[in-house]
């Protein structure tokens, strides 16, 4: 069963660029508060299918897209072109911060993203303990995030998304960038248990610098480059190549 299938996605932006003007029409240009345009072409005609169960690693350069493709299929953009057809009921941890008030107490923001993530507050208490012990945060459920380091943070973001998954019957997981800014330990940690809800049949994509985990873990990988899918396969192979062209 396909829990994921992208058919021919396209996304682009528009940005403010300078322009060789004449006086005349910069002078209009200030005055109707309106910038030159330009389109950027950020993903381009990307097509794949996702099983369920299915780890599936997404990697490529800084600004190859693939940030763009993720908030893409959580319906964080809206594409210009194409579908994203989901089978089931999604998780996204695309900004770690999303979602957090940073003037509200970490008992009350787990209840407060909990609740986004669609869990009742019965499913919450159920979960409370699991995640603070996971994130390893005990000590400051009352205190407000604004006093949290960005390691804290990335903690307790992880672990929400983490057991909400679980609580909610959840069957796909959707990351970028989840591992930075925590240590050692907790990315060992974290990395278990992403395993371990694979095993529940739980569709994961993943993307992350830490090229190792994916080529390691994942069933499959998707090279992104300029916007488009360079290659995609079994992951010992991509990644190698990846690394060579990178070196």
């Amino acid at each position: 069963m396909y829990r994921l299938v992208v058919k021919n996605l396209s996304k682009k932006f528009s940005i403010g660029c300078k322009k060789k003007d004449s006086t005349l029409a910069r002078v209009i240009s200030i005055l109707s508060n309106k910038e030159s345009k330009k389109k950027f072409q950020v993903l381009k005609n990307i097509s794949f299918n996702v099983k369920e169960g299915e780890m599936l690693g997404i990697i490529g350069n800084n600004g190859s897209g693939k940030s763009t493709l993720l908030r893409t299929i959580a319906g964080i953009y809206k594409a210009d072109k194409g579908t994203v057809e989901i089978n089931g009921r999604v998780i996204s941890v695309i900004n770690l911060n999303a979602g957090l008030n940073m003037r509200l107490t970490m008992k009350d923001n787990i209840f407060l993203c909990s609740s986004l993530y669609g869990l009742s507050k019965k499913q919450t208490q159920h979960i409370f303990n699991k995640i603070i012990l996971f994130a390893e945060l005990e000590k400051y459920i009352d205190t407000k995030l604004y006093q949290f380091s960005s390691g804290m943070l990335a903690r307790l973001s992880f672990s929400i998304a983490i057991f909400c998954t679980i609580s909610s019957k959840a069957n796909i997981l959707i990351l970028d960038e989840v591992f930075n800014g925590v240590d050692k330990d907790f990315k060992s940690k974290s990395k278990s248990k992403l395993l371990e809800i694979k095993k529940k049949g739980i569709t994961i994509l993943i993307s992350t610098h830490n090229i190792y985990f994916v080529k390691k873990n994942s069933d499959r990988v998707i090279w992104i480059k300029n916007g488009k899918i360079k290659k995609e396969g079994q992951p010992d192979k991509i990644v190698t190549e990846y690394l060579q062209e990178k070196n």
